[in-house]
């Protein structure tokens, strides 16, 4: 019988937080319990804010909590090509289309939008307005043109022609803390025409992360409620690229003292700030609501 494989993916834009700390631990006691594996992902995609010292400090902080992991570790920023060749099979089952719209060219055109229906615009899951569909009516020759000049541009998803060729319904299967499991209906369509390859980065969170969990084989995804909307995007994505669903757990976020989430954006202590203090591995997993382990030997 094939080991269910868990995963813990951090970005090195930063340091790791208690909310990292817990997801990790979290991943690491399913894997024991379940007699699985335990995977470290270092996705770095976003070249512009990833740093070799956090990915650095990544390793030092997780072995510090006593956490081991399978080597080699996956880096995304070796892997462009397996999500470039991702993008082109979905490109050539026509459900991707080129974005050459700015940022404020679409707030501009939802600001017109909203005034002459006088309503608000609608938003996705994250709050940012569906985009409008601006570049969706572009020529192929048009577009290809504006591509060979250099024009910057992002693909999107085409809701419209992905709805044509899997109109669904699609679902997934959700475990809860205890390892039972329940059938969940996805709602992509929530999330309109996504962006699946960003202008400045040849890939995107949402389709670098689907291919990184089909080729390393994971089976269990355990993460935050942050991204709880986002699986039904990559449920769809999996249907389209013809790859396996894992299990998902979203588990809930360690808050501040205001009821905040833990945020690197939001300069949350670190752990490397707590280690510093004195406070122990143990505490921390105790902190967390995890059984105290073992000094590791390292």
């Amino acid at each position: 019988m094939t080991k269910p494989v868990f995963r813990f993916a951090p970005s090195p834009n930063g340091r790791l937080h208690l909310g990292h700390a817990y997801s990790a631990l979290l991943n690491a006691n399913f894997a024991r319990r379940f007699g699985g594996r335990f995977l470290l992902r270092i996705e770095d995609i976003d070249i512009t804010r990833c740093r070799p010292e956090f990915e650095a400090a990544i390793y030092d902080d997780l072995a510090w909590l006593g956490l081991v992991w399978e080597k080699p570790v996956r880096r995304q920023s070796e892997h462009f090509a397996d999500y470039r060749a991702a993008f082109l099979r979905l490109k050539g089952r026509g459900v991707v289309y080129p974005c050459f719209c700015t940022r404020k060219d679409i707030a501009q055109t939802i600001a017109c939008l909203e005034a002459e229906g006088g309503q608000d615009w609608p938003r996705d899951p994250d709050g940012a307005p569906l985009y409008p569909g601006t570049c969706r009516a572009i020529l192929p020759d048009g577009a290809e043109s504006r591509i060979a000049a250099g024009e910057p541009h992002a693909w999107r998803l085409d809701k419209a022609a992905v709805r044509r060729l899997l109109p669904g319904p699609h679902a997934f299967r959700r475990l809860d803390r205890d390892g039972r499991e329940e059938a969940v209906t996805a709602d992509p369509w929530r999330w309109g025409d996504a962006v699946i390859v960003r202008k400045e980065i040849p890939t995107s969170y949402h389709l670098s992360v689907v291919m990184d969990d089909a080729l390393q084989g994971v089976t269990h995804v355990v993460r935050g409620q942050d991204l709880e909307a986002a699986t039904d995007l990559h449920v769809l994505l999996q249907g389209l690229l013809e790859l396996p669903t894992p299990l998902y757990h979203h588990h809930g976020l360690v808050l501040d003292p205001t009821g905040d989430k833990l945020a690197k954006s939001r300069q949350s202590r670190p752990l490397a700030e707590l280690r510093v203090e004195g406070v122990t591995p143990q505490v921390i997993w105790q902190r967390l609501g995890f059984e105290p382990q073992p000094t590791p030997s390292t």
